[in-house]
Parts: structure tokens; C-alpha cells; sequence
């Protein structure tokens, strides 16, 4: 029984054609820039795994990609009909933020198996846990439509794949991806046996989605969406208040994680002050969570993440917290973001507004 790393060289090959940050070039528009969902920072993440030692303690594999019956348990053959056209094609857009070149439909395909795989692995008692480098990322993704840098939903697809194998049916999904997991909830909104918690900068993206007031069949979606500025203790908090709580009271057979690294305080696409070790603590309470409640099965699936030099380090310190490695790779900047976290007084008010939450979740 060990952890296992799900990457695969292809999926780092995918393109979203020429941008300048999340603007189309052209213009006024200097070419340049591109698009901050790029290859870079799951390079970067997969070399220092490599150099500080840590990859020679995971049991590393690739997968198949998705095939077609399993994504059409999630979206519908018009969509992936369009997409696999437009993929040959050369490319574009079909979505809100979510551009392809030829080959995006093969490559969003195999992202979704690594997903696939690793959650199967985990249920058939192959691997105590995975981490799944998915690129394209996948939960913004809705089932007719991609959005947000998502092509297709990874995770859903990783769900629905292990319920058809009869591997398991009760799950949850955990998401800290800065941004808010409109994908994951609106496929899963009224499945009870899915506990969906997305914990997300407010009104960042997408700017409709993501309120409190939604909680979905039997109260099976939570969204705690956090103050601009909140750092490690904040989040802490949040899990400790909220996200155990709901985990223990909905008793899933597995716990998945949507891994965006964009609420670290280095992230051009995020505004709050998470750090290395911030996720490296958050990892350790999922997992004390899932030897609770599930035999220690837990999955964690790459999402955002666009700080090319800061990413890796995240990384690295979710990945070692889930083999129990004694392997670190010290964080550069683990002092200026220690003075960046928010003052007391800020954490009250945040604290004051989290057991508001938890009273409206009856957590």
C-alpha cells in the first residue's frame, strides 16, 4: 500500500491558443503573456518532486484516457460531439474561458482519466491514496458546457465511472480551489449520496455562483465563501467548524479533493494568503477525516494553481503530507508570507462570520 502520482508528459502539451492573461490577443492586446492555466506550474511541481527525492517514494502511472461511454454518464453526446469537432479542426472556444488547440478534446480526455484511474486504484484497495496531476483542470466544467480553463468534469467523470464499476456510491467531494466549484455542484446538486463543500474567495469566479443559501438535495452542497484576505488560520478554522463536521455527518466511502493551489498569496488569480504549509495542514485534516470515515481512501485531484514558482512548493507539501514522507522542499517564501497572514482582529470577524455559517449548515 503506498501513494500514488497519476501525470502523464501529454496533458502538459494542451494549449489554450494565444492570450494574454485571460484576454484574447489582438487589439490593444500585446501577444505575449498567455494564459495563466499553463503548462509551467505542474512542470515545475513534477521536477522538484524529482530532485528533492520524493518521487522515488510514490508509485507513479499514467492511464487511459476517459472513454466515451464514461463521459457520456456526464455530458451529453451533442457537447463532445461539438468538442471532437472543433478539436480536429485546430481549435478555438465553445465555452466561457476554456480555449483548445487541435488534440484539446484527447488531451482533456486523458486529464479526466488520471482522475479516473487514481479514485479507482484508491476504491480497489490498489493504493492507500493518490494524488492525480489532471491538466486540464475540470470544476468549473458544467455538463454541456466548458468554463473557467475546464474542458471536462474530472472528477464527476471519476464518480460516476467508480459507481458504474460498483466500486463504491456514497462520496464527497472537498474543494479549495480559490475559485468557486460551480462544475462539480451543478452535476451533483440533486445526488444526496455526493456531499459537495466548495471553500472559495467570494464573488471571484464565477461571480453567479457559489452562495451559502444553496444546499442541494438533503443539504448535500455547501459553499463557504471566504472574505478576500483570509490566510492559513482562517481556512483552518473553516475546516475545523464546517468541512469536518459535514464529513462526519455524511460518511462517504471516499473523500476527493479539488486541488487549486490559487488561494496561495502568490496567485495572480486569487486574493488570499494561503501558504505551503497552510495546504499541507489542510491535507492532514482530510486525512485524518478519511481514516475516520473511510479507511484512509482519499484522492487528490489537481485543479487551479497559476503561480508558476510558487505552485511546485504547494505541491510538494500536499504530496509529502499524503505519503508521509519525511522529504520536504523548504518554502523560500515561507517568511514573507508569515508576515502577510491577517491580524487577530481580522480573524474574529471571519471567525464571528464562520460559526454563522456552521449555525446555517447545522454543522
Amino acid at each position: 500500500m503506498a501513494t500514488g502520482f497519476f501525470h502523464d508528459e501529454w496533458t502538459l502539451w494542451h494549449g489554450g491558443g494565444d492570450y494574454a492573461l485571460t484576454l484574447p490577443v489582438g487589439g490593444l492586446v500585446q501577444p505575449g503573456a498567455g494564459l495563466p492555466e499553463s503548462p509551467e506550474s505542474k512542470r515545475r511541481l513534477v521536477n522538484l518532486l524529482r530532485v528533492s527525492g520524493l518521487m522515488r517514494e510514490l508509485h507513479q502511472h499514467s492511464a487511459a484516457p476517459a472513454a466515451r461511454e464514461d463521459l457520456l454518464r456526464i455530458h451529453p453526446a451533442s457537447y463532445l460531439d461539438r468538442f471532437k469537432a472543433l478539436s480536429d479542426a485546430g481549435g478555438g472556444e465553445i465555452g466561457h474561458h476554456a480555449p483548445f488547440q487541435k488534440g484539446g478534446y484527447e488531451i482533456a480526455a486523458l486529464s479526466a482519466g488520471l482522475a479516473q484511474a487514481a479514485v479507482a486504484a484508491v476504491l480497489r484497495g490498489d493504493l492507500s491514496n493518490a494524488y492525480a496531476l489532471s491538466r486540464p483542470p475540470g470544476h468549473h466544467c458544467l455538463p454541456d458546457e466548458p468554463n473557467g480553463f475546464c474542458l471536462l468534469a474530472n472528477i464527476a467523470i471519476a464518480i460516476q465511472s467508480a459507481r458504474a464499476q460498483g466500486l463504491a456510491q456514497r462520496f464527497a467531494v472537498v474543494d479549495w480551489d480559490v475559485h468557486h466549484g460551480n462544475g462539480t455542484e451543478a452535476i451533483f446538486l440533486d445526488d444526496p449520496d455526493v456531499l459537495t463543500i466548495s471553500i472559495h474567495q467570494d464573488r471571484n469566479y464565477p461571480l453567479d455562483t457559489g452562495e451559502a443559501e444553496l444546499r442541494g438535495a438533503e443539504g448535500a452542497n455547501i459553499n463557504i465563501p471566504l472574505p478576500p484576505g483570509c490566510g492559513d488560520a482562517s481556512y483552518v478554522e473553516a475546516f475545523d467548524r464546517i468541512v469536518m463536521p459535514a464529513l462526519a455527518r455524511h460518511q462517504p466511502e471516499i473523500i476527493i479533493v479539488a486541488c487549486g493551489f490559487d488561494a496561495s498569496a502568490l496567485d495572480p488569480l486569487g486574493r488570499m494568503l494561503v501558504s505551503a504549509t497552510g495546504f499541507a495542514r489542510l491535507t492532514a485534516m482530510v486525512q485524518e477525516a478519511a481514516e475516520d470515515l473511510c479507511e484512509g481512501r482519499l484522492v487528490i485531484v489537481h485543479e487551479g494553481g497559476y503561480s508558476e514558482a510558487y505552485v511546485p512548493f504547494c505541491g510538494h507539501a500536499v504530496i509529502a503530507q499524503l505519503a508521509g514522507s519525511g522529504i520536504t522542499a523548504a518554502d523560500p517564501l515561507a517568511e514573507v508570507i508569515a508576515a502577510r497572514q491577517p491580524e487577530a482582529r481580522w480573524r474574529n470577524e471571519v471567525s464571528t462570520y464562520l460559526a454563522e455559517l456552521a449555525e446555517l449548515f447545522e454543522v
